[in-house]
């Protein structure tokens, strides 16, 4: 009997510590307001930018700027670029939109040498996407950015961890704007040509316990792409509509 009650116990501890184990960390922690990711030394890390992309039916280059972690030899990137087993690739572009995980852009025009930064914010970029579709309609070459600005877990880190939010800008990097608010985790976004519009959805703890669940609340919005602002405007489709 005493036997069988500390396989009991053991297996309960056991349950305990794997239920503690695959609790996610929380994307928010609101004790105080996001500080600024300030980069420590690491001898294992070197900045490298990816050869350059050019955006069919534009006169501008892009170069996606990141940094390689390297171990004895090896690295942790997420390309395919590799030389003595070691990956030089931070970005991936197909067609129209570039992917991967970097923290900045510089812009070329094609009949120049300068080369110019979009941001000196710290950033983590995930996608950068080319309208073609309104550069071909509207005669307006707009780029739209997934991308993470604040350190909203406060793990002294930008990464997918944090929360995800939505920018744009021109084609060569200027006007470079925020459209989604703060605390605000962009769920996804689309483009609706017959209105030259971008369509896009956030969700909001509303219940500030730092995770995304059914209890907080999903927002509407969408932007006038041919406004020389590009003011967000928002909507509810579930109550009123637009």
């Amino acid at each position: 009997m005493r036997k069988f009650q500390t396989y009991i116990l053991v297996a309960a501890m056991a349950c305990l510590a794997s239920c503690k184990e695959k609790e996610e960390t929380p994307k928010v922690i609101y004790d105080t307001k996001p500080e600024k990711v300030v980069a420590k030394p690491d001898s294992s890390q070197i900045k490298i930018a990816d050869l350059p992309i050019h955006m069919d039916g534009t006169k501008y280059l892009i170069h996606a700027i990141g940094d390689v972690r390297v171990y004895d030899g090896n690295s942790r990137t997420y390309g395919s670029s590799k030389t003595n087993s070691v990956s030089y690739a931070i970005s991936n572009y197909n067609r129209f939109e570039l992917t991967g995980y970097f923290e900045n852009l510089k812009f070329q025009h094609i009949d120049s040498t300068a080369l110019k930064p979009l941001t000196d914010k710290k950033i983590q970029m995930q996608t950068v996407t080319f309208l073609n579709t309104i550069a071909d309609k509207a005669r307006k070459q707009i780029l739209v950015y997934s991308l993470v600005d604040m350190d909203t877990n406060k793990d002294g880190k930008l990464d997918a961890n944090d929360i995800k939010c939505l920018y744009i800008s021109e084609i060569n990097g200027k006007h470079f704007q925020k459209l989604s608010e703060d605390y605000q985790e962009l769920i996804d976004w689309n483009i609706v040509e017959a209105q030259n519009r971008l369509y896009y959805r956030t969700i909001e703890d509303i219940n500030k316990n730092g995770a995304f669940d059914k209890d907080d609340a999903v927002h509407y919005y969408y932007v006038e792409l041919l406004s020389p602002d590009w003011k967000t405007e928002k909507y509810d489709p579930i109550g009123n509509g637009i």
